[in-house]
């Protein structure tokens, strides 16, 4: 029997440094120059925190992360300074829990768009289609299938909110938020990374159907900040699996939203524990797209 590593739902036992942000799964700790992200193993659905933990959860998103950041360097600078717990020091209580999923990275004034690219029309820019003939206003043939690809990616930008969902917003909106030159800038560089990693993924025998960038500002230039290309910000498919007009089963968490669905659940309140058979599948999940991705094992 395999032995499930231990699995983190907050690191503020672990971490000497003042918590300024948790999200539904990062951690921000100020370290005053940099900050620290730690990736918990929290995980997320229909707008609910569940319970448990997923195991290894936040080890592979971290990974994932540092590994296409460091692939995408070139292309544009990121907000990463290190990922290695031991030049933390003392700051960190419990290294060995933590050496997976920790990211220093540089202060950067963040963008509030997230940055949108579909390569495919599924989820919700299907939704979107089905009623309009239209994804944030951009106006598409008649007649496409659920699931066909575009000709071309587009770009469909929305306005990031705190609290509650982020907005989809037409791509005008979007100039007029942050103006023309940054909105063309962001829309060019996030198309670009996309191209990119979708060509990266095609040779794995895996599909990038969609995925979401969050960019910042250093000294007036735009880095890539937050996460890349992992199962939490991207759509990804495997080739065998791709088939139009059908909801094809994603290379994330879906054995979480197949259960909860599969349930009486009313999806108004907080779900019940999620059975272990589920955050195991869950968590093997995870790591079988960071070892597809990445070519290695999650050590």
């Amino acid at each position: 029997m395999t032995v499930q590593p231990q699995a983190i739902s907050t690191a503020v036992d672990y971490v000497k440094a003042p918590l300024v942000y948790k999200g539904k799964v990062r951690e921000l700790y100020d370290l005053g120059e940099h900050y620290l992200i730690v990736v918990t193993d929290r995980i997320s659905a229909f707008d609910y925190v569940l319970e448990p933990a997923v195991p290894d959860k936040g080890n592979v998103l971290n990974s994932l992360s540092a590994f296409w950041f460091s692939q995408t360097e070139e292309m544009l600078p990121n907000h990463v300074v290190h990922t290695d717990v031991e030049k933390l020091g003392d700051l960190v209580t419990e290294p060995e829990l933590l050496k997976n999923r920790v990211m220093v990275t540089r202060k950067a004034e963040r963008i509030d768009i997230e940055c949108v690219v579909r390569g495919y029309i599924t989820g919700g820019g299907w939704r979107q289609y089905v009623q309009s003939s239209a994804i944030n206003g951009i106006a598409l043939p008649e007649g496409m299938r659920k699931n066909e690809q575009f000709p071309e990616p587009i770009f469909t930008p929305a306005a990031k909110n705190d609290i509650g969902h982020d907005e989809d917003i037409p791509y005008e909106r979007m100039e007029e938020l942050v103006g023309a030159e940054l909105a063309a800038e962001l829309r060019d560089r996030s198309l670009e990374l996309y191209r990119y990693a979708h060509g990266y993924c095609k040779e794995r025998g895996i599909i990038l159907a969609d995925c979401k960038f969050e960019f910042g500002l250093i000294d007036g230039k735009v880095i890539l900040i937050d996460e890349i290309f992992t199962p939490d910000s991207s759509r990804f498919w495997s080739e065998g699996n791709y088939e139009l007009d059908v909801e094809i089963d994603s290379m994330d968490k879906e054995p979480v939203r197949t259960y909860l669905l599969g349930t009486d659940w009313d999806r108004n309140s907080m779900p019940d524990p999620l059975p272990e058979a589920v955050v195991t599948a869950t968590s093997a999940r995870y790591r079988e797209i960071y070892r597809r991705l990445s070519g290695s094992e999650l050590k």
